[in-house]
């Protein structure tokens, strides 16, 4: 069920267009693509609100991705070694 609903979310961050970002990227959440872009927008405090009980949610989202710790730990392990 959670890879479902970060198949959803992802999905919502393609089509969603930012003035100076354009549409998301397919691999990127809604949540971490607010953080990346909180110089910009205050996008990441609204989302923070509505996931109340994490703390600093999109943060959080942001860091994950860059770990890529949304990946299967198969390829998880094959980023690691090409970075």
């Amino acid at each position: 069920m959670k890879q479902l609903l970060i198949g959803v979310d992802q999905l919502i961050n393609t089509v969603v267009w930012v003035k100076g970002d354009g549409f998301g990227y397919a691999d990127e959440t809604l949540s971490a693509r607010a953080w990346r872009l909180r110089h910009q927008s205050n996008a990441w405090k609204r989302i923070n609100l509505i996931f109340f009980w994490q703390q600093n949610h999109c943060q959080s989202a942001y860091q994950s991705e860059q770990s890529r710790r949304q990946l299967p730990p198969e390829y998880r392990k094959a980023s690691a070694s090409k970075l």
